[in-house]
């Protein structure tokens, strides 16, 4: 009897062990598998925040490429604009030649009698040429300072040089360094003798050297350099009207124009203002530039500008212009600026003066 309850004892004890064991095994495969399902949720939900930070970038990128597009369709809007106005000033033209003609058409003019009137003008005008090259020669060495070109070339330019006091406006700003804006930024970092040495630079202080050659002995001028400020390249003369028949004087203001070093933005509000200052006004003014400008006298509050911001600056400073004197202008045009050519055109129109976009081995 013993015996049997010892057996019976040592059955439940085994019993009980092995439901032990069992229950330890099924806790056991409950834990691998809830791990599992954590690390494949962990796996999941990277997954799910890369693919979410993917579309982020994705709309970003959109929403700059439909700034991007909005800015070209408000330019194309601008051209269109001015490409319409343009045309309806040569429809305008077109028909006031037609009435010319037709009215000279009833007036009994022929086409014999046209020609033998042109025939006259031009031998009116070859008599008068000729005696142009005559004085030319007699008043030979008169000229305050000399300029030769590359294979000593004359240009017909349009250009009225003539006046009494003559203001000579050049951008000294940083993009007169070349005609890219990645090229001026290289440049920018460059040692100052690179700088100087620029083509453009170059071509716009050979313009002047040229400009100065041409005006008249008798005349006087004022050569104001311009970027963020507009003061003259001669400091000392500030407020004055210089002598062209002060050659040395010329010399001196054109060397310093040749130190000097492009930097800064381009501010034509104060250029303008400088050449009202002058006494009595100028007479005839020179404007040699790169595009329209990017600041008036307070400094852009950002370091882009939008083609729209710079036409509004342009026309208030052109507010500024003296009334009813020429504006001849001489554009290197800068990459990115398609409206200036346009502006500047339309002011030399306006004042009557001449508007000219030279090669590159100008003068």
């Amino acid at each position: 009897m013993a015996r049997r309850k010892r057996q019976a004892s040592t059955f439940n004890l085994s019993f009980l062990d092995i439901m032990s064991c069992g229950f330890g095994a099924v806790v056991l495969v409950f834990l691998i598998i809830d791990h599992s399902m954590e690390v494949e949720a962990l796996t999941l939900n990277a997954e799910v925040f890369s693919e979410i930070d993917l579309l982020e970038d994705d709309i970003e990128q959109g929403q700059l490429g439909l700034v991007a597009l909005r800015n070209a369709v408000a330019s194309v809007d601008v051209d269109i604009v001015e490409a319409q106005g343009l045309a309806t000033r040569v429809t305008e033209d077109l028909d006031r030649y037609e009435a010319l003609i037709a009215s000279l058409e009833e007036e009994g003019f022929t086409d014999t009698t046209d020609v033998e009137a042109l025939k006259a003008e031009i031998n009116r005008l070859e008599d008068r040429v000729n005696k142009l090259r005559e004085a030319a020669k007699e008043e030979a060495g008169q000229s305050a300072r000399d300029f030769t070109g590359d294979g000593n070339r004359q240009y017909l330019t349009g250009l009225n040089l003539g006046g009494n006091r003559i203001a000579i406006l050049v951008d000294t700003s940083a993009s007169m360094l070349a005609d890219s804006i990645v090229n001026v930024i290289r440049l920018r970092n460059m040692d100052p003798e690179l700088q100087r040495s620029a083509d453009k630079w170059q071509r716009a202080l050979n313009t002047v050297d040229w400009l100065t050659s041409q005006l008249p002995i008798n005349s006087q001028y004022q050569i104001i350099a311009f970027n963020t400020e507009a003061q003259p390249i001669l400091s000392e003369t500030a407020g004055k009207w210089l002598e062209v028949a002060d050659a040395p004087q010329l010399k001196a203001a054109t060397e310093a124009l040749r130190d000097r070093l492009p930097s800064g933005g381009t501010n034509l509000h104060g250029a303008f203002d400088a050449v009202g200052s002058l006494p009595g006004g100028p007479d005839n003014i020179f404007l040699i530039t790169d595009g329209l400008p990017t600041q008036s006298y307070e400094p852009p509050r950002r370091t882009t500008i939008s083609g729209r911001d710079r036409l509004s600056l342009f026309r208030k400073a052109v507010q500024r212009l003296p009334a009813g004197v020429p504006v001849n202008i001489i554009l290197a045009p800068m990459e990115g600026d398609p409206m200036a050519a346009s502006e500047f055109w339309q002011l030399a129109q306006v004042s009557g003066g001449s508007f000219m976009s030279p090669s590159r081995d100008w003068p």
